[in-house]
Order: structure tokens, then sequence, then C-alpha cells
């Protein structure tokens, strides 16, 4: 968390740079202890109350942002025989830089996950407010044990307003072999055809939630629609991927976890 008696780091004009570091490790008891829970300036991990073998933590914007220029770095790593599962108090919204030189934001997501691990990335959504201009980058490592529960939500704008330039990369590995890798630009200035029927539809919400489990090495999930907007298929490795648009972000939260439950 951060430090006791640091201030938020002020924004000058450069942009804001902060990380949050979460590692999680057994306790010896049959729980899950978090050695390493530390961040900076906006980015504030706080661990909540939980049960079981499952440790929880919400990471809590302590500053608004990112703002243009900003550039965030949140890293977890799960250690085998960990459970962790993390959140967000609140959804994060990119936002326009305070001038003209201040124009790209950037959020980088790294997640670790080892043999007999496991860890549910469940963050609130991620809104690209008019303006904004900002690129998202999550890549997870997971080992061929491990266990990966990974939700991204994207929604174009906020109410009555169009939204900004948002380009968001998801990578996944399992056992150092990529079973994913795909980008997805939306906005001013993204590549014609982001709204079209191909991809977006005229939806403003998007998402899509990958899970790994081992047991998918056998039995892979068999690819299939799921409603009108929203498609399952398998990786290649133990893995499967939902991908949904849908008209706002309470519609496209209950697909994903529908899926998420089907699933499990």
């Amino acid at each position: 968390m951060t430090p006791a008696g640091r201030e938020p780091a002020p924004r000058a004009g450069a942009g804001v740079r902060a990380a949050a570091r979460i590692v999680a490790t057994p306790d010896g008891r049959g729980g899950t202890s978090l050695p390493t829970l530390e961040g900076e300036g906006p980015l504030a991990p706080r661990r909540v109350r939980s049960t079981g073998a499952e440790a929880r933590v919400l990471l809590v914007g302590a500053m608004s942002g990112p703002l243009g220029g900003d550039r965030f770095t949140v890293a977890a790593s799960v250690a085998g025989g960990a459970r962790l599962r993390v959140g967000s108090a609140a959804a994060t919204i990119a936002l326009p830089g305070q001038s003209k030189s201040e124009t790209q934001s950037h959020y980088d997501v790294r997640l670790t996950v080892a043999d007999d691990a496991e860890l549910q990335w469940l963050p609130e959504q991620l809104i690209s407010a008019a303006g904004s201009d900002l690129t998202v980058t999550t890549r997870a490592d997971v080992a061929p044990a491990g266990r990966l529960v990974l939700r991204e939500e994207q929604v174009l704008g906020r109410t009555g307003e169009e939204p900004g330039r948002l380009t968001s990369r998801l990578v996944v590995h399992v056992g150092g072999v990529p079973v994913l890798d795909q980008e997805l630009a939306c906005g001013p200035g993204a590549p014609g055809g982001w709204d079209g029927p191909a991809v977006l539809g005229g939806h403003r919400a998007v998402g899509q939630l990958v899970l790994v489990a081992p047991e998918f090495a056998a039995n892979p999930v068999e690819a299939r629609m799921l409603g009108a907007g929203a498609a399952l298929v398998p990786l290649a490795g133990p893995a499967a991927l939902v991908t949904a648009v849908a008209p706002d972000a309470r519609l496209l939260r209950r697909v994903l976890d529908e899926a998420a439950a089907a699933l499990r």
C-alpha cells in the first residue's frame, strides 16, 4: 500500500509515473499471505476480508486518471499453493491531459501464476472519456498447472459523449507458449471499421474473459455463441476465451459473469 506519510505524486508536465506490486504466497496454514503489497501515487492496493485459502485485494484509486501523459504499471505474482483475487474499488476513467502536450497515457498490467496457484483478476470497467488517449497492455504468464481467470471490460465514452482513443492489447502465455495475443483499437484515429459490423457493430461496451485451467488440456471447451453478442472459443492450450460486446457496461458484465459461472 502507499507508504505512510507519503502524499500522492503530483502531476508534472510529463505526467505521473506510478507502480503497484502484489506478491501472494502460501502462509503455511492453508491460506495465502501477501508479503508484498505496495503502491505509489494513484495506485493503492488494499487487502480486504476473505475466507478460506484465498486472499483478496482491491486496487483503490488515490487520484483521478490515468490522464494524458501518465504511465501506470501494476504487477501481481502468485506462488505455488497460493490463491489470490484482485478487484478494484471503482471503474478506471481515462481522461485527457491537462495540456495539449500531454496526450497518450499508458497502463501496463503484468501477471505471473505459478504451478498449483490461482489468480482471479477481476477489475471494474475501464471507461474511455472523450479526448483521452490510452494504451492498455496486459500480459499474463501462467505455468502449465496454474489457474487464471482474467476479465477485461472497456466502455467507450461516458453517458452522452463520444469515446476517446483506446488501444488494448492482451497477451497470455501458458508454460512459456503464447496462446493469445490480440489487440483492439477504438475511437478517434483508430483504424477504420472499428465500429462496423465486423468489430463492435455500434456497441459501446466490449470485454473478454480468459480462463486457464489444466483440465482444459484434456477436455477443451467447444466453440459456441453465448447469445447475440458473445462467443466462446478454445485457445491453443489449456485455455478458453470469451469475447463479448453489449450496449452498456451492465449488460456486458452479465454476459461475462454467466460465461464464467458456466465454465467453472
